[in-house]
């Protein structure tokens, strides 16, 4: 449903339990708060039984030998460190944000960012992408992220301004084109969730299966010389806390369908290496 046909009741008491979950989740120890939001996930998994379905409709296709029930409950598990890392946007800085993430590659980046075009983060619903492009801006140098804005246009507001407090910029889809290259242009770094369905897109192969996608970054980093680095914010259980990896940067051929594969087939790999912090829950093979 478009923004535009949306009643504004529904909007109002969407935004009213955004905001009051979040809160929630706001103060006391970590722990309190994943245990308060993974029950309410739970109660999401419950009152919405179609998304544990469409998880395992995708598991059973895309990895088979998986226990899809371990894995779709770790989903939520993910989700759920998310809501909280999200709700204390607020209160992570220079000062603390080593308490919640540390980095592994930025070798690749800096490499990367030294021939001058730029920097493409190819990423994806995997671990905590919202923690990634919130920690870099705090331990780096704030990027531009490109984003779909949300139906509800209350929690899309509150959303980018949770997201813009470290720094970092949002390009939305009305200077989409012109902020993407005048960022490349100027050697600056920028964060693309790369993993969605895109109706317009081509069909690429995503676990054995045709997958729209949007061929739009490699066209963008086959003009522009920019690189393509996939990253993300993986969850590591012994060490309680994020690492922000980056890969080596994916070769551009100027072949938009075979260097979206490529990415794709990157951004795969790392999937089936932690499949439990995906959004199994999303509906991405659509015809």
């Amino acid at each position: 449903m478009s923004a535009a046909r949306r009643s504004a009741f529904r909007d109002w008491i969407e935004y009213v339990a955004f905001r009051t979950a979040l809160r929630s989740l706001e103060f006391g120890s970590r722990e309190q708060a994943f245990r308060t939001a993974r029950s309410y996930l739970a109660l999401l998994d419950r009152a919405v039984p179609r998304l544990r379905r469409v998880a395992n409709e995708n598991l059973r296709f895309a990895l088979p030998d998986q226990n899809s029930k371990a894995v779709v409950d770790g989903v939520f598990d993910s989700i759920a460190r998310v809501l909280v890392t999200f709700a204390r946007f607020p209160r992570i800085d220079r000062g603390n944000v080593n308490e919640w993430l540390r980095v592994e590659g930025l070798d690749h980046v800096e490499t990367a960012l030294a021939r001058g075009h730029g920097v493409i983060f190819a990423t994806g619903h995997l671990g905590n992408w919202e923690l990634s492009a919130f920690a870099f801006a705090l331990l780096n140098r704030p990027i531009s992220i490109v984003v779909r804005p949300l139906d509800n246009l209350r929690i899309d507001a509150f959303v980018e301004k949770y997201r813009g407090l470290s720094g970092n910029r949002s390009i939305g889809k009305r200077d989409y084109v012109r902020g993407i290259l005048q960022a490349l242009s100027n050697n600056e770094m920028i964060g693309v969730l790369v993993d969605q369905h895109d109706q317009d897109g081509i069909p690429i192969e995503f676990f054995g299966r045709p997958a729209k996608t949007s061929t739009g970054i490699a066209r963008f980093a086959a003009k522009t010389g920019a690189a393509v680095v996939p990253g993300f914010a993986l969850w590591s259980a012994p060490e309680q806390m994020f690492v922000l990896r980056f890969f080596p940067e994916v070769p551009i051929s100027g072949s938009p369908e075979q260097d979206t594969q490529d990415i794709h087939r990157r951004i795969e790999g790392v999937i089936r290496e932690y499949p439990d912090q995906w959004m199994w829950i999303h509906r991405r093979w659509k015809g």
